[in-house]
């Protein structure tokens, strides 16, 4: 909605016009009548709006969602009401945006041991607060 924004809008796209209704701790998948061509070697990744979040406790489920590059279909929003209020989505409100970024291109290799690291096999919290 502004002309250094890095994100593009995506808004629901509901058939007649009409809206769903998202109860607390319900998902809803919601369509925004968008395809889109995500050139080879980026992703577009679905990202929750922060109004939406922070007022009403709505974000993305699989945030950031993965859009590929050679995916053609319609786009759609996994929405997650994690607010203690019903919310009403209408055809034509922003639910997220898309952000497109370069990815790294990798090519996977079997190996039977990993080289070691100074972290080593340590998880969640190993490293610290």
């Amino acid at each position: 909605m502004s002309e250094h924004a890095a994100g593009f809008d995506l808004a629901a796209c509901l058939p007649g016009g009409g809206a769903i209704v998202l109860a607390p701790g319900q998902r809803v998948l919601v369509p925004t009548g968008l395809a889109v061509a995500i050139p080879v070697g980026y992703e577009g990744q679905v990202r929750p709006r922060s109004g939406l979040a922070l007022h009403h406790g709505i974000v993305v489920a699989n945030s950031p969602g993965t859009i590929d590059a050679d995916y053609r279909g319609e786009l759609k929003i996994i929405l997650l009401n994690h607010g203690d209020q019903v919310f009403e989505v209408v055809s034509g409100e922003r639910i997220a945006q898309l952000v497109v970024v370069p990815v790294a291109m990798v090519e996977v290799v079997e190996v039977d041991e990993l080289l070691p690291a100074a972290r080593g096999s340590g998880g969640f919290g190993s490293t610290g607060r």
